[in-house]
């Protein structure tokens, strides 16, 4: 038969483990890039949620396990990803159209049948 191993105690002196605030803005700012991602507004905010996501990252790595919220940052941080590549497929599909207009239209006057 096995015995449980028992949890580790804690030290009186060690701090309560607390939640990155850093990670809910993350994850807020990885969610406004995805939503506005596609009319090309989100590559701002997934820009700022991907270097807080290093910095709270760095953080939380710092804080040796008190500090919590990575599942926070990793969702922040693919919700900013997504974002930004749905402003370049916008980019790309418009400047598709632009090329597809331009070369409908004619390139210059029409001149008459014969003419040089």
């Amino acid at each position: 038969m096995t015995v449980p191993a028992a949890a580790p105690t804690r030290h009186p002196m060690d701090p309560d483990p607390e939640r990155s605030t850093k990670a809910r803005a993350v994850f807020a700012l990885g969610l406004v890039g995805f939503l506005t991602g596609a009319f090309v507004g989100g590559v701002i905010p997934a820009t700022i949620a991907l270097v807080l996501a290093r910095q709270a990252a760095r953080d939380a790595y710092a804080a040796r396990g008190y500090l919590t919220g990575g599942a926070w940052i990793r969702r922040g941080r693919r919700l900013a990803w997504i974002g930004i590549v749905l402003a370049l497929a916008t980019l790309v599909v418009a400047s598709i159209a632009g090329l597809l207009h331009l070369a409908s239209s004619p390139a210059g006057p029409d001149f008459a049948p014969g003419t040089d």
